[in-house]
């Protein structure tokens, strides 16, 4: 991923070799040839994926693209502070880096465990939760909108969150092949391992605001948009709520910066009206500059 924009663009080859200087190792390598086994580590996953968005989000910004507000679904919330320029692109390297490591080791693998549950409402899936928690961790971690939440915690605990969802109505439920039960309650470790380091970088006030996953609400400051990366690590992923608000300030335009397309399809089905559009490789370029001229 990425191979395409750092070959086409001086600026996106210089975000992913200042990423390997950063990090003194070849992310840009791992990005663009893997092999994918490594890449999947999630201490891998989390800076490759801030690279590959940085370096899309400098090229749109070197086009004269400039973002009204910002937002990330989970780490894209790193890549969302780095546009807005709250902290830098090689701090926030290291940090998911080392938060990718630290989610990983706050649960032991094969401990936890993520599910998607499809056709049923939020208030149902934490009923859901609710009952067949019986005193382990199981919680929503992603409120994703258009019928879909994902669950995380305790293996066991998830399996039995999720035959309670059928019963009361879900269309689906999805295991997801993830290494740890992110965004809840055994995520606090990890939590609370990050937190001092996020609170000792120098930051700056945010150029735009950033709409936090932790309350969908804009953050305009630095301390306020660290804080919500903070809380971020152990609490759910509001991300209907996030383009609600978007929505509420008036964006009627979504570009979804980076690898992959799954939050343009999210945006399309909670806030319909809008225009939606991805940009993570050269053939996008031409659909994203011809929104500036709408």
């Amino acid at each position: 991923m990425g191979k395409a924009l750092a070959e086409a663009f001086p600026v996106c080859r210089e975000t992913f070799d200042e990423a390997d200087a950063s990090l003194g190792e070849a992310l840009s390598r791992l990005c663009f040839e893997g092999p994918e086994d490594r890449l999947d580590l999630t201490e891998n996953t989390q800076p490759a994926i801030l690279a590959v968005s940085t370096a899309a989000c400098r090229l749109l910004t070197s086009k004269g693209l400039q973002p009204a507000l910002v937002a990330g679904h989970s780490l894209g919330e790193y890549s969302a502070n780095v546009a807005a320029g709250t902290m830098t692109f090689a701090d926030a390297l290291a940090l998911v880096r080392r938060r990718g490591r630290y989610m990983q080791e706050a649960v032991p693998v094969g401990a936890g465990a993520m599910a998607v549950v499809l056709g049923l409402d939020a208030d149902a899936v934490a009923q859901a939760c609710d009952d067949a928690a019986q005193g382990d961790v199981v919680s929503a971690a992603n409120l994703n909108g258009a019928g879909q939440v994902v669950i995380a915690g305790s293996r066991d605990a998830v399996a039995r969150a999720g035959e309670r969802a059928r019963e009361l109505g879900a269309r689906r439920v999805v295991r997801l092949p993830v290494s740890a039960p992110f965004h809840c309650a055994l995520m606090k470790p990890a939590e609370d391992r990050l937190a001092p380091e996020l609170r000792a970088l120098t930051t700056s006030d945010p150029r735009v605001a950033i709409v936090a996953n932790v309350d969908g609400e804009p953050k305009c400051d630095a301390r306020s948009a660290i804080e919500a990366l903070v809380h971020q690590v152990s609490s759910p992923v509001r991300w209907e709520e996030v383009v609600a608000r978007l929505a509420s300030e008036g964006v009627t335009t979504y570009v979804e910066v980076g690898p992959g397309a799954v939050l343009s399809g999210l945006v399309r089905k909670i806030h319909r009206e809008a225009t939606v559009v991805t940009f993570g490789s050269p053939d996008d370029l031409a659909s994203v500059e011809s929104l500036a001229h709408v």
